[in-house]
């Protein structure tokens, strides 16, 4: 039933379902990977593409009004949260929901993207990423263990969203917060070696 379409309807079905009409999309890009198991990498990145070209749609309506929707759907301490982790750490606020399945809230995170002004070119790279990344492994089952596991996984998944979402955005947490101290250990010793570096100049003025 894909076959007539080509590889470009993964582009189409994906900019479709990313903007505000839901598809299946899941199940159609396991249907064109197992179909045409040597280009899945191609189905990949057009799954990817699609996804952050539809998604203009929700930037643009989010950018010009977004954060009215927002406070009149969300409670003041949910969108406070929402807010501050976007202050925060923007690009990671969004590719992460952009990696999960169904029932992730994901509109309503790219919506709460672009009422918050998110850079529209990191944007659309976070969502690529977060979506090339879940198509990616959806691929990998389905050429390992065939069109159902992913069915399956989708279904545990939905089942046991909170507690999976919630160790996911823990992992996630202490990554982020691991990359803070690295760097900021890495600014101290070259803030230290600048220092030393600037030592025998300075005894050298001090002596003439």
């Amino acid at each position: 039933m894909l076959a007539p379409l080509g590889p470009w309807g993964m582009l189409a079905f994906a900019a479709v379902d990313g903007s505000f009409l839901g598809m299946p999309l899941d199940a159609i890009f396991v249907g064109y990977v197992y179909n045409d198991r040597p280009r899945f990498l191609l189905y990949v990145l057009l799954g990817a593409v699609g996804s952050a070209l539809g998604s203009i749609v929700i930037y643009l309506i989010g950018y010009t009004g977004g954060e009215v929707l927002l406070r009149k759907r969300l409670s003041p301490q949910r969108f406070e949260r929402i807010h501050t982790s976007f202050e925060k750490h923007e690009f990671w606020a969004l590719m992460f929901p952009a990696m999960l399945p169904p029932p992730t809230p994901f509109k309503a995170v790219v919506l709460a993207a672009a009422a918050f002004e998110m850079n529209f070119w990191h944007f659309l790279l976070a969502i690529f990423a977060g979506r090339f990344v879940r198509f990616f492994l959806e691929a990998l089952l389905t050429l390992w263990f065939g069109p159902r596991i992913v069915a399956m996984a989708g279904t545990f998944f939905t089942h046991h969203y909170m507690w999976i979402a919630s160790i996911a955005a823990e992992l996630l947490a202490a990554w982020i917060i691991w990359r803070m101290i690295r760097r900021r250990g890495k600014e101290k010793r070259n803030a230290a070696e600048k220092a030393n570096s600037t030592l025998p100049g300075e005894e050298q003025e001090s002596a003439g």
